[in-house]
């Protein structure tokens, strides 16, 4: 049984040239998620009414299932994607700006559709 060295651990002063410390783990992992989850399925299930607008004219067993089948994709597309954002604040804000954003294209479709 080999231990390690105390010596062998680098120092910051050790580093090699050109070797950044590593930046420390961001604590909004937990907001960005939670906006995933919550918004992401809203957003999903929103992309899913606006799909079901323009298929109005196909059976239900059809247009049902094209619904259906979409929402896993842009749920978990949304939740992973998330992580990009710099901070949960903007997952929120993002998030929620694009969830106005469908349902407004949705209520306008549906009205369109009743004119």
């Amino acid at each position: 049984m080999s231990a390690v060295p105390a010596e062998s651990a680098q120092s910051p002063a050790s580093r090699p040239a050109g070797h950044a410390p590593s930046a420390p783990i961001r604590t909004d992992w937990l907001s960005k998620t939670l906006a995933g989850l919550l918004l992401g399925l809203t957003l999903a299930l929103t992309a899913s009414a606006l799909l079901m607008v323009p298929l109005a004219d196909l059976p239900l067993a059809v247009s049902g299932q094209l619904a259906m089948w979409l929402v896993p994709p842009v749920w978990l597309g949304t939740l992973s994607l998330v992580y990009f954002f710099a901070s949960g604040w903007r997952a929120w804000g993002w998030l929620s700006g694009a969830n106005v954003l469908a349902l407004g294209l949705w209520w306008l479709a549906r009205q369109g559709g009743a004119a």
